[in-house]
C-alpha cells in the first residue's frame, strides 16, 4: 500500500512517518512511504495544514500527529475493527443523524452473514428499521428475508407500557377489589411507566432475556435519550435499595422489587467489557465530534468504559475545483483534527461516505466496504442529477409569514442531527429582527441550543429545560404543598417516593406546560429533543389531557384549557417538521406528521435542510446523492408538506448570531445564493 506523507520534513512528519511504518508492523500490511515535501504539489492536494496523509489520491489526514488508532483504520480499511471478535451486546449511539441505524444494522448483518445468530434491537420510539430493511417492526424478534439467522426487535413503548401494566396487575394478591385494580392502573398510565416499561424490556435483554443469540446489536435513541436509558439499571437499582415499602407511580412496590435483580443484572452485564461494547458514532462534523467525547465521558461515569469510535461519511472531494465539495471536506478534516485527546485515544474505525441511501441489504451489505460501487448509480444519471432545481422559499419566507401573528407558540421537530437546534435559533433571531418579543427554549436533554446560538441578543431570552433542575423545583414544590399536615415519617416516606427516577419526567413535563402556555403573550420557539423523546413528551401531554377531562367532566360550568388544546389550536401553535434531503429523515418526519395527526395536531410547514442541491455542486460523489435528494424534493412538493422551505448547505456553518441571522435575512438584489447568503465562501 502506497502512503504519501506531505510536509515540510519537520518533526510532526517524520513521527507520522514512523508511526505509519509501526501501525503497518502490527496490522501486518505492507507499506510503501513517500515523502512529499514539495510545496506545489503539497498545494495541489488542496493542503493548508500539515503533517498530512494522502492514499489512493484521498487526504485521509491533515495537520497534527495522527492517532495510532487512526492510523490502523487508514491501512485496515475494509474490515471494521468493531467486527474484529465482537462482544456479545453491541451498542450503537451517538447525535441523532450520524447514521447509527445505518451503521449498526449493517454490522448485524455482517455477523449474520458470516453465520452468527443476531438479534438487532432498537431502543428508538423513531426507528425506521423497518424501512431499511422492507419488514414490519414488532416487539418480539422478526426474522429478516435474505438474511438468515438475522432477527429485528423493536423496543415500542405503547406495547411494552401495556405489557409492564398487565404483569403488575397480575402480581397483586387474589382477592383484590376490583377498586384498587382499578386505581393501579391509574397509577399505571403515566409517561413514567412508559419508560420503565420500555427499560423493563431492555433490561431483559441484558439479563439473557434474548435466547440462543451470539451477539445483540442495539440500535440506539439519539444521545440524550439513550443516556437516560443507560443511567436507569443505576437509578433504580439505587431506588429500591433504599425503599422496601409502599407504592410508587409504577404501582405496588413489590411489583418494582420482583424486577430488581433484573436491573442488577443489567448493570453488571453492561459494566463488563467482556460482555459489551459501546460504540460511539459520529460524523466529521465539530459538533458531533464534541457530543461523542461529552458521551464517553458519561459513559465512563456509568461504568461502560469499553468504547470504540467510528467516524461515518469521511468525505474526499474528487474535482478540486468544487468550492462546495472542497468546503464539506476541509471542514470534515478541520473536525477530525480538533478531536478531542479523549476520544483519539479510543480504538477508532473511519467509514467513507457513500454515494447511496442506505436502504434495502444491497446498500447495507455495501456501507462497510463490500463492494460498494454495486449500488452505485451510472455516468447518465449522475449528470442529470445536477441540473439546477428551481428556487424555493427560505427561512426569511417562513419568518416573515410567522411574523403576521403578534404572539403564539413555534414547535420545531424531527429526527435527530437534522438541524433542529439551527431553525429554531434562527427564526427566534428573525422574530426578535422584526421587532417581536421571544422566547427561545429546548426540551432537549442533550441542549446544544446555547452553542449554536453563541451571542447575546436584545429582545430574546433563552433557556433550556433542565431535567435535574426541573426535579429538584418539582420536589421542592410538592413538599412545601403537602408537609404541612404530615408528620415526619410520612414527610420522610413522601420524599422518598419523590425521589424516584420517573419523577423526572412528570418535572420535565409540569416545565414543558409553562413554558407553553407563555405563547398566550409574546412569541416562544421551541426546540424540542428528537423525535423518539418528543413523541413521549407527547404522550405525557396526552394523558394529562385525558386526567383533566375526566376530573373536569360533569362541571358545566368549569372551563380548562390543557396543553394539549393549544397543541390543536393551530392559530395558536406552529408544527414546524425539520428533515435533511434524504429518504430515511423525510420517512420519519412523514411518520412524526401522521403522529401528530392522530393528535389532532396539524404540522403547519417543513424545513428541508442542508440542501447540497440548492447550493450547488459537481462532485462525482455528491452528484450521486443528489439523485435521492431530487427524489425526496419531488415527494415534498407533491403534497407531503403543506407548505415547504429550503436551506441550502452552507460552507460557514450556521453557528452565532451573525451567521444565524443570515438564514434569516431576506434576499439581496446582487444575488448570493438562497435568502443572500453565499454558498462558496465564509
Amino acid at each position: 500500500m502506497e502512503v504519501k506523507v506531505l510536509g515540510t520534513g519537520c518533526s510532526k512528519c517524520r513521527s507520522t512517518v514512523a508511526m505509519i511504518e509501526r501501525a503497518g508492523i502490527s496490522a501486518g500490511v505492507e507499506v510503501d512511504i513517500v515523502k512529499v515535501e514539495d510545496p506545489d504539489e503539497i498545494r495541489r492536494h488542496g493542503i493548508h495544514m500539515t503533517p498530512a496523509v494522502v492514499i489512493d489520491g484521498q487526504v485521509v489526514h491533515s495537520g497534527g500527529l495522527p492517532s495510532h488508532a487512526e492510523v490502523l483504520s487508514w491501512l485496515r480499511p475494509d474490515t471494521p475493527g468493531f467486527l474484529h471478535r465482537p462482544t456479545r451486546h453491541l451498542f450503537f449511539t451517538g447525535k441523532g443523524g450520524v447514521g447509527k441505524t445505518s451503521l449498526s444494522t449493517a454490522a448485524a448483518l455482517a455477523l449474520a452473514d458470516v453465520g452468527k445468530r443476531v438479534l438487532l434491537v432498537s431502543t428508538d420510539a423513531a426507528s425506521n428499521l423497518d424501512e431499511m430493511l422492507g419488514i414490519e417492526l414488532r416487539n418480539t424478534p422478526v426474522p429478516v428475508p435474505g438474511a438468515p439467522g438475522l432477527s429485528v426487535l423493536n423496543i415500542d413503548p405503547d406495547t411494552a407500557a401495556e405489557a409492564y401494566r398487565q404483569r403488575v396487575i397480575a402480581q397483586m394478591e387474589i382477592g383484590t377489589g376490583g377498586a384498587e385494580i382499578a386505581t393501579v392502573r391509574e397509577q399505571l398510565s403515566g409517561a413514567c411507566t412508559t419508560e420503565i416499561a420500555s427499560f423493563d424490556e431492555f433490561a431483559s435483554l441484558l439479563a439473557g432475556g434474548a435466547g440462543d443469540v451470539d451477539h445483540i446489536v442495539f440500535d440506539t435513541a439519539p444521545t440524550g435519550h439513550t443516556l437516560r436509558l443507560l443511567s436507569l439499571p443505576q437509578a433504580w437499582s439505587g431506588f429500591l435499595a433504599g425503599n422496601d415499602r409502599g407504592a410508587s407511580c409504577l404501582g405496588p412496590h413489590s411489583g418494582l422489587k420482583m424486577q430488581e435483580a433484573r436491573f442488577k443484572a443489567a448493570l453488571a452485564a453492561l459494566s463488563d467489557p467482556a460482555l459489551t461494547t459501546v460504540i460511539l458514532v459520529t460524523r466529521p462534523d465539530s459538533g458531533a465530534v464534541l457530543e461523542a467525547a461529552r458521551t464517553s465521558e458519561e459513559l465512563n461515569s456509568l461504568g461502560l468504559k469499553n468504547q470504540r469510535l467510528v467516524v461515518n461519511g469521511v468525505f474526499h472531494a474528487k474535482d478540486r475545483a468544487d468550492a462546495i465539495a472542497c468546503a464539506i471536506e476541509a471542514l470534515g478534516l478541520k473536525a477530525l483534527a480538533e478531536m478531542p485527546l479523549s476520544l483519539r485515544a479510543l480504538p477508532q474505525d473511519r467509514v467513507p461516505l457513500r454515494s447511496f441511501d442506505t436502504v434495502g441489504l444491497p446498500a447495507l451489505r455495501a456501507l462497510l466496504g463490500t463492494k460498494p460501487e454495486s449500488v452505485d448509480p451510472g455516468e447518465s444519471v449522475l449528470r442529470s442529477s445536477v441540473e439546477p432545481v428551481e428556487r424555493v422559499p427560505g427561512l426569511d419566507a417562513l419568518v416573515n409569514e410567522l411574523a403576521t401573528a403578534v404572539h403564539g407558540l413555534i414547535m420545531v421537530m424531527g429526527k435527530g442531527g437534522v438541524g433542529k437546534t439551527t431553525v429554531a435559533a434562527a427564526l427566534a433571531l428573525g422574530l426578535v429582527q422584526r421587532g417581536k418579543s421571544v422566547h427561545l427554549s429546548t426540551t432537549d436533554p442533550a441542549a446544544h441550543l446555547a452553542g449554536t446560538l453563541d451571542g447575546v441578543v436584545p429582545g430574546l431570552r433563552v433557556s433550556r429545560i433542565d431535567p435535574k433542575a426541573e426535579t429538584q423545583h418539582y420536589i421542592d414544590k410538592i413538599m412545601a404543598a403537602k408537609s404541612p399536615g404530615l408528620d415526619a415519617q410520612q414527610r420522610a416516606l413522601l420524599l422518598e417516593d419523590l425521589r424516584s427516577p420517573c419523577t423526572e419526567e412528570v418535572a420535565v413535563f409540569h416545565a414543558f406546560s409553562r413554558i407553553v402556555s407563555e405563547g398566550r403573550s409574546a412569541f416562544v420557539v421551541l426546540d424540542t429533543a428528537p423525535t423518539g423523546h418528543s413523541l413521549l413528551l407527547m404522550d405525557a401531554t396526552g394523558a394529562y389531557h385525558r386526567q383533566m377531562m375526566r376530573e373536569f367532566e360533569g362541571r358545566g360550568g368549569a372551563h380548562i384549557v390543557t396543553p394539549l388544546m393549544r397543541l390543536q389550536d393551530a392559530a395558536y401553535t406552529k408544527i414546524i417538521l425539520v428533515a435533511l434531503p434524504e429518504v430515511t429523515p423525510v420517512s420519519q418526519a412523514a411518520a412524526l406528521q401522521d403522529d401528530l395527526r392522530r393528535a389532532h395536531i396539524e404540522p403547519h410547514a417543513w424545513v428541508l435542510n442542508k440542501s447540497v442541491l440548492a447550493a450547488g455542486t459537481h462532485d462525482p460523489l455528491l452528484a450521486a446523492r443528489l439523485i435521492g435528494e431530487r427524489k425526496q424534493m419531488a415527494r415534498l412538493s407533491a403534497g407531503l408538506a403543506k407548505r415547504l422551505y429550503v436551506v441550502p448547505w452552507l460552507v460557514c456553518p450556521p453557528v452565532g448570531v451573525a451567521e444565524l441571522s443570515k438564514l434569516v435575512t431576506p434576499p439581496t438584489l446582487d444575488g448570493g445564493g438562497e435568502s443572500g447568503r453565499s454558498t462558496t465562501a465564509c
